[in-house]
């Protein structure tokens, strides 16, 4: 291969690379982009699925309404890193459990495929209550995260 070549293949690899990057980067977002600081949401429910994903794992459940219905709700949390620091794993987490979730609703409250939440914290059947947000992502200082106290 000349050298021209190689310079080239080196630049394509440079500019794919780059592109590679900026999805991850537009993947994990501040908490501004996608959530409303003023709007709280409360809920009650069984975990009906758990997705232990970078760079947030997602906890879905369907919410318990007043009327006795449910809705499907998605919960976003911190990393699965930052989750289990806190003390929440695959074992307190598992389908059917009974969880309440203290959050923020999604800007677009469209609640299409489902309602969509970033979690502040999650209390468990015996009542051991853990943060599973993510620090420093401007979520409101609400008092769920203990690094921000």
């Amino acid at each position: 291969m000349t050298k021209t070549k190689l310079m080239i293949a080196g630049a394509v690899a440079a500019v794919l690379g780059a592109a590679a990057a900026g999805g991850a980067a537009w993947a994990h977002h501040a908490f501004a982009a996608e959530f409303d600081g003023k709007a709280p949401v409360l809920l009650r429910g069984k975990v009906t699925r758990v997705e232990w994903i970078n760079p947030h794992a997602w906890v879905h459940l369907a919410n318990v309404n007043k009327d006795g219905t449910t809705t499907a709700w998605m919960v976003e949390g911190g990393t699965p890193n930052t989750l289990l620091r806190s003390g929440i794993d695959r074992n307190s987490l598992k389908p059917g459990t009974e969880i309440i979730v203290r959050g923020y609703q999604s800007k677009d409250k469209l609640c299409r495929p489902a309602c969509k939440a970033n979690g502040r914290d999650v209390t468990f059947p015996d009542g051991r209550k853990l943060f599973m947000g993510s620090s420093g992502t401007g979520a409101p200082r609400d008092g769920a995260d203990a690094s921000e106290r």
